[in-house]
């Protein structure tokens, strides 16, 4: 087997995109190629679980924002600072783009994760205004601090970003990430949580690693 990547994967991929595992490999092509595909491998038995937390994340801070605003659309009165105002005002105009009558359901599906993770923040006074009053009630078996919880929560929306936007993940300490994510989940549902794992390939992923990356078996996804 020659210690080059394939012409087509070199083409098509990029170099610039798989040097990044050409050097994880030290050089070693067979080894990059078989890295990469099992990154997208990993990346892609993290999706399941993810989705659950960011879907479960956002609608319990939108329903604990609403309640306690008593409206819908609750950004329009709450203390947003100029960057949660603009996100909220970019996803307005985003869903203005595609639909004749914008609801308040609407535009919390357009935020990012990112957005409702900050609310979390203790920039512009969020600690005080959401936190201490409201937020904290949207993680019921949760006990700990403030930025704890912003810490673990920050830590997956890169890896989130990572992984939604095809970059690597396979240098992360990803059995960690992993517990993480399955914390918080719990944090906010116990069911949802227990649901979940029930579904969860990544752990057999995970233990898989070495057998693809010394050619044992394929990556598959």
């Amino acid at each position: 087997m020659t210690n080059r990547l394939p012409e087509w994967m070199l083409r098509d991929l990029s170099l610039p995109r798989l040097r990044r595992y050409i050097r994880a490999v030290h050089g070693d092509a067979p080894a990059a190629e078989r890295l990469y595909w099992w990154n997208i491998e990993a990346s892609a038995a993290l999706l399941g679980p993810l989705h659950c937390l960011e879907l479960a994340l956002r609608n319990a801070l939108h329903n604990a924002l609403a309640r306690y605003y008593g409206r819908p659309d609750w950004w329009m009165v709450a203390p947003l600072n100029e960057r949660g105002h603009k996100l909220v005002n970019d996803a307005r105009r985003t869903c203005g783009r595609r639909l004749s009558r914008i609801t308040p359901d609407d535009v919390v599906a357009e935020l990012s994760f990112g957005f409702w993770v900050s609310l979390l923040s203790h920039g512009s006074g969020y600690d005080r205004h959401f936190w201490v009053p409201v937020l904290h009630s949207a993680f019921p078996h949760y006990r700990g601090r403030r930025d704890s919880l912003y810490r673990e929560l920050t830590s997956l929306v890169l890896l989130r970003n990572r992984v939604m936007h095809h970059e690597p993940v396979h240098h992360r300490h990803l059995s960690a990430d992993h517990a993480t994510l399955y914390r918080v989940l719990g944090y906010l549902s116990l069911e949802l949580a227990k649901e979940s794992k029930t579904m969860d390939r990544f752990p057999a992923v995970l233990a898989g690693r070495a057998d693809v990356l010394r050619g044992a078996r394929p990556p598959r996804f």
